[in-house]
């Protein structure tokens, strides 16, 4: 007989499933924000050193156009969080603060809702302050996209409905051609 280990930590259980607070989420985002930073630095970098190897010669320094600022930062935000919320429910974030972001049916939103909820974070993310004043922990973009950030220390894989069918359509067919079904 084998212990399972939990890796749900004792002190937490009691928050599992509870909408996140502003500390939380504002940490999560800092997070966040910090990783894109560090990605788009890289992508700089990379862009750098091409420059300086391609063209033999004098190397000058590329500096981007503003407009490539400007549109670079908050559009590479917007997608890291809309991919992130959608294939797992998580960013890096999330994952490190124990948060999952869900729809009002309990799962991860679907593309739309999270480039929208990641878009309107960009564009106000003083929407976050909202969660304040919210008796449900939710954000002003939680209030108008129906979705919420929710504690989820649960580290092991999610196996989805379609799994969950495939696999039990699959052995009811070798039970069939074994006779035992």
């Amino acid at each position: 007989m084998t212990a399972r280990i939990d890796p749900i930590p004792n002190e937490v259980r009691a928050f599992q499933g509870r909408r996140a607070g502003l500390v939380t989420r504002a940490a999560a985002a800092c997070i966040d924000i910090g990783v894109v930073v560090i990605a788009l630095v890289a992508a700089y970098l990379g862009f750098v050193l091409v420059v300086f190897l391609v063209p033999p010669g004098g190397f000058e320094m590329p500096v981007p156009p503003l407009w490539l600022d400007l549109v670079a930062g908050p559009g590479t935000m917007t997608l890291y969080l809309a991919v992130s919320w959608h294939s797992d429910g998580r960013t890096y974030g999330c994952h490190v603060m124990g948060l999952r972001v869900m729809d009002r049916r309990g799962r991860e939103p679907s593309m739309v809702t999270a480039l929208l909820r990641a878009a309107l974070y960009v564009a106000f993310p003083l929407g976050l302050a909202w969660v304040v004043v919210s008796r449900q922990n939710r954000s002003l973009q939680d209030v108008v996209l129906r979705t919420s950030a929710i504690y989820d220390w649960d580290v092991r894989p999610r196996v989805g409905a379609t799994y969950t069918a495939v696999a039990t359509e699959g052995s009811n067919r070798a039970e069939a051609a074994r006779g035992t079904g």
